[in-house]
């Protein structure tokens, strides 16, 4: 059983993990966030560019058809980056996890030093003479 300094030392860098892996996780929702709101603003805009009869002529129609298919790559695009950006939050979510199980196992470590510790220091007591009775007058 390692001692209680190591112990320590080990549980301060798994909480220091911990905390770096939770930042990462938190940044990866706030991407994910971001992402989708940016695919949801360019289908907005590429659901408003509707075709229309236009007395305009051709060539602003075949404008607005050239516009709409750039719109629409731009859509799928942001889409495959919102899928990514999910899989990178459950990825971070699953380290998160990890990290959590390896500072909850050094914790639990320490407790049962803690009990050991504590049970010695009892037996010692127990085994110790007792103490010298004073005299007292009464």
């Amino acid at each position: 059983m390692p001692d209680a300094k190591k112990l320590h030392r080990i549980h301060r860098v798994r909480t220091l993990q911990l905390n770096l892996v939770r930042a990462e996780e938190v940044r990866a929702h706030e991407k994910h966030h971001s992402e989708t709101q940016l695919a949801g603003r360019i289908q907005a805009l590429a659901d408003a560019v509707a075709p229309v009869t236009s007395q305009t002529g051709g060539a602003a129609m075949l404008a607005q058809a050239h516009f709409r298919e750039r719109l629409h790559q731009s859509a799928s695009a942001a889409q495959a980056r919102v899928e990514m950006a999910g899989h990178h939050v459950a990825r971070a979510a699953e380290a998160t996890r990890g990290a959590k199980r390896d500072q909850t196992a050094v914790e639990k470590l320490l407790d049962r030093a803690r009990v050991a510790a504590l049970g010695k220091e009892m037996r010692a007591l127990e085994e110790a003479p007792p103490p010298p009775r004073r005299w007292q007058p009464d």
